[in-house]
């Protein structure tokens, strides 16, 4: 199967280099794939799927015509990353992580990035994302961001760039350790010969993380995962995530609030509760606060966290730190915060409230990719260089109707990596949502969530658009 695979032209080749050898990492793993018939390897992928099916691992696909939940599709061909390369990876996801947080710290005290024109105040206070609720409130340990995703792309050298932010709800960490299972309970053999950063401790240090900014002194503080219910798209990844940590899985009907102390109703009566790790966006969190039509949120949550009887994480108003409009300015929150050099890239970032880069974007319609700021999915976007004259055009009016609510950015050629699908195994493009828990200091995820645009030619990798997985592997 791989013999008849096609390096990637115009596009970094994972595992091929530009004379179709394999590149040093992977050559263990394609001699241990080399004694598989192809019926073999279509066996095991039928039996991780099956595995995914019965654990229910399963995720919304909102466009998708034929029926909106589907298995989380699984691909048998592992990402292998280097040491060295995870190493430089690693200290730039920590370097970002922690300015980050002390950009939403600073945003909703002092504002002293503002003072120092690093990044202009208008950009933020008038985001859609900006909770004036919890402005001035005092956040336990200062920690505004218990859990990132990151997601990396590399570029057609294979250099690797920060593509977003995702510091509100991130999901898709359960798939992490989900894939290492189903990898190594379909493929047990490949895993001798090469020696992977394990996962095995990552649930104690998310658990850990959240015990470390309980705002109460209690050696035992009660921890809950707040979620939508059943029907989120991402309903899996809570409840596996509060399962592994052992702390209760909620829904709004289970909390309430009594002179500013969130309570939990159990079977022996109420239990007061230390810290919410919620899985809510905030406009439907607390009714009071936030829309008055939320069925999904708790009332006098917000109030119960300004008297600091509670820890919410990660932190209401984190949308500002994520709007891909403030992305750009994230290499100067480095410099500003931490007096230190970016050490991951971004990607060039226009952005459409400035006059040059609006006129810019509009004569470059067919070479752009153009977000909305607010948006996150894969939702909303155009890829000029595949979309429609009508699509384009349509596009185009929502531009000028409003241009401060879009970026663009070129269109990067995202890495490939032989992909096991009906056709053979064939290059498809691929990401990489790496995964930061800030506890005291930020630990990284070791390897995170390569996702896979299994559409030939297609450059949307996310699960909410039909994207599949794959095990990433880390080398000690």
């Amino acid at each position: 199967m791989i013999k008849e695979y096609d390096v990637a032209k115009g596009f970094y080749d994972e595992m091929f280099a530009e004379n179709n050898e394999p590149h040093e990492h992977y050559q263990t793993f394609l001699q241990n794939m080399s004694g598989f018939t192809e019926q073999m390897v279509e066996q095991r992928h039928q039996l991780a799927q099956q595995n995914f099916l019965r654990q229910g691992i399963t995720f919304t696909v909102y466009n998708n015509l034929e029926g909106t939940e589907r298995t989380m599709p699984f691909d048998p061909l592992p990402r292998i990353i280097p040491k060295d390369e995870w190493e430089v990876i690693e200290k730039g996801l920590k370097q970002r992580i922690l300015a980050l947080n002390a950009f939403l710290e600073d945003v909703y005290t002092k504002q002293e990035i503002f003072e120092h024109d690093i990044v202009p105040r208008d950009l933020v206070v008038t985001s859609a994302d900006f909770a004036h609720q919890v402005y001035g409130v005092n956040v336990p340990k200062k920690n505004h961001i218990f859990l990132a995703g990151i997601d990396l792309i590399r570029d057609k050298d294979g250099n690797y760039l920060v593509l977003e932010d995702n510091v509100r709800n991130p999901s898709g960490l359960s798939y992490v350790f989900q894939n290492r299972f189903v990898m190594r309970k379909i493929f047990p053999e490949v895993f001798g010969n090469y020696s992977i950063q394990s996962l095995e401790n990552q649930i104690h240090e998310m658990h850990q993380a959240l015990k470390y900014i309980c705002p109460n002194e209690t050696k035992k503080p009660t921890i809950v995962l707040l979620t939508p219910g059943v029907y989120n798209s991402a309903y899996y990844d809570h409840s596996f995530l509060a399962k592994q940590m052992g702390i209760e899985l909620v829904e709004s009907r289970d909390l309430f609030v009594k002179d500013r102390v969130v309570y939990m109703k159990t079977i022996r009566g109420l239990k007061q509760v230390d810290v919410v790790y919620r899985r809510i966006d905030d406009d439907f969190l607390d009714p009071l606060e936030f829309r008055e039509d939320s069925m999904i949120g708790v009332p006098g949550l917000l109030d119960a966290y300004r008297a600091g009887n509670v820890a919410i994480a990660n932190g209401i108003g984190n949308g500002v730190a994520d709007d891909k409009a403030t992305y750009a300015y994230v290499p100067d929150m480095i410099r500003f915060y931490l007096k230190e050099e970016p050490i991951l890239q971004n990607v060039k970032t226009y952005l459409l409230k400035n006059k040059d880069d609006y006129h810019y974007a509009l004569e470059h319609l067919d070479e752009l990719v153009f977000k909305e700021r607010n948006s996150s999915g894969g939702y909303n976007m155009l890829i000029g260089p595949h979309a429609t004259e009508e699509e384009k055009e349509e596009y185009r009016k929502r531009i000028i109707e409003n241009p401060e609510n879009f970026i663009a950015q070129p269109t990067i050629s995202l890495s490939k990596l032989p992909t096991y699908t009906d056709e053979g195994v064939q290059g498809r493009h691929v990401d990489l949502r790496a995964f930061v828990v800030l506890n005291e200091k930020p630990q990284v995820v070791p390897g995170g969530l390569t996702r896979v645009a299994l559409t030939k030619g297609s450059l949307v990798v996310n699960s909410s658009q039909g994207g599949g997985s794959k095990d990433t592997w880390v080398l000690e």
